[in-house]
């Protein structure tokens, strides 16, 4: 069975088929610690020997299943500074980005299970608020942190809660746009004398590392700045000294301050945004953590604490390669990760797109590339070797990342922006508003489409065929193998007007990659057997399982390849051969592929029967991709029980 998550009570409860017990011989610390209030009955001078432990166990329980891990190593002392200071999970921690939270997993009542990370039925792997009520917020994007700690912040003091309030932002995350219009927000209240400043620490976790190497000015501006302790007590006696904030004298001050300051430091950016700035500090120093934290505890005002620490702290080939081990498969402890020579590695579709690229890039000289922050999950790292100069890495930034590229279009430039289906969620104003709108020459290379699976709805890409097939002027293509994948992006580079090219994370059902830079004719569609009564419509992935249920079946199939514009012709003579219609795609049904096969019927006034398979009208948990897919029904298993039932 599976472990059960109580929705009244967002507690984990404990479930025999994942609980293994801890060794309490290698663990004296780590093995009577539950919850945080076990943490904090241990004493000061005991919290090195707990941190080591639960270092090590971090290891060691990664290793047997995979998972985030680079970045969680790297704010083991944090972590333990944290849960051991606050009074969680009273007082609140927000996250950001998720995959840093193991280690608070683990001291947060899922030690036992950790080693379940993103298996069905197992731990998420980012913070989920019906998880564990020391979930406090929801984290699968970054740079949302700041702006839901102020939330919190604004609405505990509106009820006259003293409970603290701490944002806890890295990995790349300040590169996000939305932190810096949340810093701005929270800074800017104390300039209302009529408004009690919000009460609030985020800590900046500064690592250098995204998944790749941090990018842009902000992390320049991050690098050149040195120690501010001398400042902030002379700033502190001032503020003593001088009272009340918004009186003449203490503006004097401020203003002389802040002039002084940048005499010294580089950047005032955070002091000039409202934030009383301390650091930066060794973040994996936990003596220098609990003094600066004891410090900025209780005080008044929102409180931002730079900590310097090193992404895979303390597994030595982590270290030396962060981005390999950022995310990894099991490994050996010992060994680390391990690749078996000789072994012939199934191209996935990234791999297709990263290969296109380069092929696309030599062929025309005037492509372009930009991904926000994602060169090795989008398949971009040899694009960025070979075409350097061509090549844009806005950080994460997806909201910029489309308008730059909708920029370059205008200047007869040819932009691919390669990024995952849920991120571009995120940048879907300036899809519409600065590219179709316009009806620029932007190609989107929508990678981790449909079923993603381990990491859960918020990496999920099941809304795209919808949100994207409204968008007027847009052509919206679905690859249902490898080689039609490379046609299609290539269709799409060709076509001048934005248009999309949508394909899964992982492998597909192995057809080879022509050489050719070939194109597809727009809005055709392929039938690929004739059959009888029944026919499937298949919109990309699902059409390899279709094909074999079909022979059972006598049905005919089609290879739709276009949600947008859908194949007339095919789908009227379809309708008017055959007796049910089934669409097949791996996109929520809701205002997806087959809901326009229905408006097209609809406006034809043809009322042939459809039916609708697809990814169900809820947000499915982490899982296996082929878990989700057997799960909404669009695997082999669910399309054959689909034609039985009817065939009868």
């Amino acid at each position: 069975m599976a472990c059960k998550v109580v929705q009244t009570r967002r507690k984990w409860e404990d479930c025999p088929k994942f609980t293994e017990m801890i060794d309490s011989t290698l663990y004296p610390h780590l093995s009577q610690i539950q919850t945080p209030e076990d943490l904090r009955k241990f004493p000061e001078e005991e919290l090195d020997a707990i941190a080591k432990e639960l270092r090590a166990y971090l290891i060691q329980e990664v290793a047997k299943v995979g998972g985030h891990f680079g970045a969680g190593l790297g704010v083991i002392e944090l972590t333990v500074a944290l849960h051991w200071l606050f009074d969680t999970p009273n007082d609140r921690l927000v996250w950001d980005v998720g995959h840093q939270t193991y280690p608070h997993k683990i001291l947060t009542g899922r030690r036992d299970t950790i080693a379940t990370v993103k298996q069905k039925g197992g731990v998420a792997p980012f913070p989920k608020r019906e998880e564990s009520e020391y979930d406090t917020f929801g984290v699968g994007h970054s740079s949302t942190s700041i702006s839901a700690a102020l939330g919190m912040a604004i609405a505990l003091q509106a009820q006259k809660d003293p409970r603290k309030v701490v944002a806890i932002i890295g990995d790349g995350a300040l590169t996000g746009g939305m932190a810096f219009e949340a810093l701005a927000h929270g800074g800017g209240l104390s300039d209302d004398p009529e408004r009690e400043e919000p009460n609030m620490i985020v800590i900046l976790n500064d690592n250098q590392m995204s998944i790749s190497e941090n990018v842009g000015g902000i992390t320049q501006m991050l690098g050149k700045l040195t120690s501010s302790t001398t400042l902030n007590k002379i700033r502190d006696g001032a503020k003593h000294l001088l009272g009340d904030k918004h009186a003449g004298p203490a503006k004097v001050v401020k203003r002389w301050e802040e002039q002084w300051k940048g005499t010294f430091l580089p950047s005032t950016i955070f002091e000039q945004m409202g934030f009383h700035y301390t650091g930066p500090i060794d973040g994996n120093d936990l003596p220098a953590l609990l003094k600066a934290l004891r410090l900025l505890k209780d005080r008044k005002g929102p409180q931002l604490l730079h900590i310097m620490t090193t992404k895979g702290k303390g597994y030595e080939l982590a270290e030396g390669d962060q981005i390999g081990y950022h995310a990894v498969s099991p490994f050996d402890p010992t060994m680390g990760m391990v690749y078996e020579p000789g072994t012939v590695k199934k191209p996935t579709y990234t791999d297709v797109f990263g290969e296109w690229i380069c092929d696309m890039a030599a062929a025309d000289s005037k492509l372009l590339g930009i991904t926000p922050a994602m060169r090795e999950g989008s398949g971009l790292v040899r694009f960025s070797k070979e075409y350097p100069s061509r090549y844009f890495d806005v950080a994460i930034a997806e909201q910029h990342a489309v308008t730059l590229a909708a920029g370059m279009a205008c200047e007869r430039m040819k932009p691919v922006v390669a990024i995952y289906s849920t991120f571009l969620q995120r940048a879907y104003d300036q899809l519409i508003h600065d590219v179709a709108i316009q009806n620029l020459d932007v190609l989107f290379a929508i990678d981790r489409a449909g079923v993603v699976g381990p990491d859960g709805a918020t990496h999920a890409g099941n809304l795209d065929l919808s949100y994207l097939r409204c968008v007027p002027n847009m052509v919206v293509m679905v690859p249902s193998d490898e080689n039609e994948c490379r046609e299609m992006l290539t269709t799409g580079y060709q076509y001048e007007g934005p248009a999309a090219v949508r394909y899964p994370r992982g492998t597909g059902p192995g057809v080879a990659l022509g050489p050719a830079l070939n194109t597809l004719p727009i809005g055709v569609a392929q039938k690929r057997r004739d059959g009888e009564r029944i026919a499937l419509l298949v919109f990309g992935p699902p059409l390899a399982p279709a094909l074999k249920v079909a022979e059972e079946f006598n049905a005919t199939v089609v290879n739709m390849r276009y949600a947008k514009p859908l194949d007339r012709n095919m789908i009227v003579d379809l309708a008017k051969s055959h007796d049910i219609l089934v669409t097949i795609e791996d996109n929520v049904v809701a205002g997806g592929a087959g809901s326009g096969v229905a408006e097209l019927l609809s406006a034809e006034n043809i009322r042939t029967r459809v039916v609708h398979l697809g990814l169900p009208d809820e947000f499915q948990h982490h899982g296996s991709r082929e878990e989700l897919l057997e799960e909404a029904g669009i695997d082999e298993a669910g399309i054959r029980k689909t034609l039985q039932a009817l065939s009868v």
